[in-house]
Formats: structure tokens, sequence, C-alpha cells
């Protein structure tokens, strides 16, 4: 009888095991992906650009820009200041960790595709009451004893794990393009603020020029007062005149001190022992910059690459929601002793069971349709912002071009017009010392003059600051090809135990676009 039993449970043994072997068989080989198929859009762009500006056209095959393209300007000062801001802003390397971050999720995702393996032990200690109702006659203490291992894997047959699995590593790619994004802005802000502060340094010089001129001014008006040859109006203005420039020129050094802490900030130091030496003159010349052709331009943005990788996410979702209306499939198993007393290692005591479960939605109130006219929508949502960030671009890059071409060109008129206002300034100032002119023709002289010079320093500020723009715009010399590929965004190996703290790669691949 004892034989015939074990042989009944050997045959039902062998039975579920091929039972189980076939429905995994069936499982791997009709894994099928419900994902709608993704090309990223293409669109018409133009042959050339429409503005003209300070640029040169790209040698094929090379880049158009390098990534530390503020060397252009052969500034060191500003190189060093990018050096210290991409070595310490706390923003950008929250932007490293936030890649970090997206590179754990895509390890955590791709956990479910591998057979979840654990153990668990134990042991009690029980006694029942005595006078419980129903109580078997037999002892009230027993002891219990147990380990086993646990087993459980879900297949993949929808590709709903995988579709999980590319979203997150898409999800890290935005996040490494975000990260260029950052850096990006971070390089242009500065580089901004630095011309800017530089322009301010050459108006605080005008300034601080113009006021020893306007001194002397009132000197020789006041000296012809005395001496009866000028009128008390006259002294007036020239004191009006000395006093309004010496007040414009602490607006200009308030300015200044203002923008250099806002620079002290970007490359993380304190404002109050941060200082940054002044220049008496606006020497930086605008650089040649290689915009290359317009059809580039998708390739060099990284919000570009950031919302396209957006948009290959939500079309991943939408596997992820048609695979809800398919049956799931789920394996488990687990064996090991149990007994009520120490005698674990006896094969007697040994336990185990497998099996699988299969599940469906039958009904559930559109819950898995709304789902899915969700994904669509939320497909057709990053589609139109893609579009969106594109037109941005070009018109970015449009802006930059004009920007650069006219504020070159009106800084050259300026530069004329100051040289014909400080002749005019000298020679009516020498017909006023003579007699044979008024203080007044002398006064608006030098207001023009002054004017004139201002202005100049200003057109120039802004013209450097505008070829920064149009580098920004361009992408900052960064390629699209930077950007770590899917397998890259793993952060660690399914065996790898040790240095998980910081992912060494990670400012690697960072740090490589």
């Amino acid at each position: 009888m004892k034989q015939t039993l074990s042989r009944f449970g050997t045959v039902r043994a062998r039975r579920l095991t091929a039972r189980a072997g076939l429905l995994l068989s069936l499982t791997v080989l009709s894994a099928c992906d419900l994902a709608p198929h993704y090309d990223p859009p293409h669109y018409v762009v133009p042959a050339s650009w429409h503005g003209q500006g300070p640029f040169k056209d790209a040698v094929p095959g090379t880049v158009a820009l390098k990534p530390d393209w503020w060397t252009l300007f052969a500034d060191t000062t500003l190189n060093g200041l990018e050096q210290e801001a991409l070595a310490n802003n706390a923003d950008l390397q929250a932007a490293a960790e936030r890649f970090s971050q997206s590179r754990a999720i895509v390890m955590e995702a791709r956990s479910d595709l591998l057979p979840h393996l654990g153990m668990a032990f134990g042991a009690s200690d029980n006694k029942s009451s005595a006078d419980r109702l129903f109580r078997y006659k037999g002892p009230i203490t027993a002891t219990d004893e147990f380990y086993s291992g646990l087993a459980s894997w879900e297949p993949d047959i929808w590709s709903a794990i995988r579709n999980q699995v590319r979203v997150q590593k898409y999800y890290a790619q935005e996040q490494a393009a975000d990260y260029a994004a950052a850096r990006l802005s971070l390089q242009a802000e500065l580089a901004s603020d630095y011309f800017a502060l530089r322009g301010l340094d050459a108006q605080n010089a005008i300034y601080t020029q113009s006021i020893a001129y306007y001194q002397q001014a009132l000197h020789v008006t006041q000296t012809r007062l005395d001496n009866q040859d000028a009128t008390g109006i006259d002294v007036a203005r020239a004191q009006n005149q000395l006093y309004m420039t010496q007040a414009r020129l602490l607006d200009v050094q308030a300015q200044r001190e203002v923008l250099e802490h806002g620079i002290a900030v970007l490359v993380n130091e304190q404002p109050s022992t941060f200082h940054i030496a002044a220049v008496d003159e606006l020497t930086n010349v605008e650089p040649l910059v290689p915009t290359g052709l317009p059809s580039d331009l998708l390739e060099r943005r990284p919000d570009i690459a950031a919302a396209e990788r957006s948009m290959a996410q939500a079309n991943r979702a939408i596997g992820i929601a048609r695979a809800a209306f398919y049956p799931h499939v789920f394996f488990s198993a687990n064996g090991g002793f149990d007994s009520n007393g120490f005698n674990l290692a006896n094969l007697a005591n040994s336990m185990w069971s497998y099996g699988a479960s299969v599940s469906m939605p039958i009904f559930e109130g559109g819950l898995r349709r709304a789902q899915l006219q969700h994904s669509w929508s939320v497909y057709r949502e990053t589609l139109d912002h893609y579009r969106m960030t594109v037109l941005t671009a070009f018109g970015d890059v449009e802006n930059g071009l004009s920007l650069t071409n006219r504020l070159r060109a009106e800084t050259e008129r300026l530069g004329q017009a100051v040289q014909t206002a400080e002749k005019a300034q000298t020679l009516t100032m020498t017909l006023y010392k003579g007699g044979a002119d008024s203080y007044l023709d002398a006064l608006i002289a030098q207001v023009n003059t002054l004017d004139a010079r201002i202005d100049r320093v200003q057109v120039q500020a802004r013209a450097l600051q505008s070829t920064v723009g149009l580098i920004r715009a361009l992408g900052g010399g960064w390629r699209q090809s930077d950007l770590p590929t899917p397998d890259d965004t793993m952060s660690f190996g399914v065996m790898q135990y040790s240095g998980l703290q910081t992912p060494a790669d990670s400012m690697k691949q960072l740090n490589k676009q």
C-alpha cells in the first residue's frame, strides 16, 4: 500500500513538473511587446539660418563648439570661475544626484525580471489552555522549529516589466540630458554675469574719469565767476553735473557689488569674502561662433534630447497599460523542514510546495480603459511639448544671431559717436575758457560725451552677453551622442554587493557629455 501511494505521488509530481515546465516555456516563447512602434518625429528644418551674426561655417566632420566654449573669449579670470563653478556649484551637484537616483530606479525595475529568492527560519514554544473547550487529549505544550527556502518569479509575457524597465532607462537618460542643460545654464549664466560685471567696471572707470573732468570744469567756472567772467548759473550747472555723475557712480558700484555676490553664489563661495579685481576697460572681443547647420540643432540641444526621452517613456507606458488587459501569470515555490523539535534534518520532516497562478480582469468598471486612454493622452502631450521645445530652440538661435549682428554694428556706430562727442567737448571747453562760448554749450557737450561713452560700454557688454546666449542656444558643444546608452544607465551588476553607496561611474558618464 505504501509503495502504491509513493508511486502515485511520484507520478503526480512528475505531471505537475511537466505542466509547470510547459507553461514556463510558453511564457518565455510567447513574450510580446504591446507598446506602439516608436520613431522620434522628424520636422522639416530650414537649410540655413535667417539671422546673421559673427559666426563662421562649420567644417564637415568637426564639432561646432567645444564643451569649454568660454575659452573662446580668452579671459583667464572667466576660465577660472567656470572651472570653479563646475566643480563646486551645489545645484549642479544636486542634478548629478538626480541622475544617480534614476539609475537606482532602473535597477529596482529590472529586478522584477529575475526570480526572487529568499529564506525563512524560526522557532516557537507554544502552550494551550488546559480548560479550553473541545481540547484534544494530548500535551498542552509544544515547540515548532522550521527553516525553508522561498522562490517566486513572474514571467513577462506581455513585456509589461520590460517596458517598465525601458521607461526607467529612458528616464535616466532624460535626467542625464537635464544635467547637461543645467550645466550649460550655469556656464552661460556665469559668463553673462561676468561680462555684465566687466561692463560695470568700465562704466565705473568712465564715471570716475568724468568726475575728475567735471571737477576741473567746476574749478574753471568758479574762477571765472570770481573774475566776473561768468554767472552764478554757470557754477550751478557745473555743480549739478558733478553731483549727478557722482550719484550715478554710486549706483554702478552698488550694482557691481550685488552682481559680484551673485557670482560668488554660483561658484559656491561666501559673498562676504569673494572678490573679483576690477578693470578699467572692457577689452573682451566677441569670438567667431561656428553655428553649423540648422538640422544639427536637434542633436545639440540637451533640452530637446530630454523632451524626446520623455516622449519615449510615454510610448512605453502605453504598452504597460495594454498589458493590463491580459492574463497575469505568477510562479512560486517553497521548501524546507518543519518539526516540533530540533530534528529538522530528518527527511520525514521535509515539506515543499510549488505552483502557478493565472489571473486576468473580467470587469473593473472601465479602470483599464481609462488607464489606457490616459497613457495615450500623456504621449500626445509629450509630443506637443517636444514640438514646442524644438520651435523654441530655433527661435533662440535666430534671436541670438540677430542680436549679435545688430549689437556689433551698434557698437561700431557708438564708437564713432564717442569720438565726435569727445572732440566737441574739447572744442567747446576751449572756447568757454577763452570766453568765446557759453558754459551751456560746454555742458551739453559734456553730457553728450558721457552718455555716448556709457552707451558704448553697455552695448559692448550686451553684445558679449548675446554671444553667450547664442552659444547657449546652440547647445554649448553638447551632442546627443554624449548621452549614456540605455544599458549604461544600470548602476551595478546583479551579483554586485559592494561599492553601492555612490556609483563610481555616474559622474564619469555625466562629465563626458
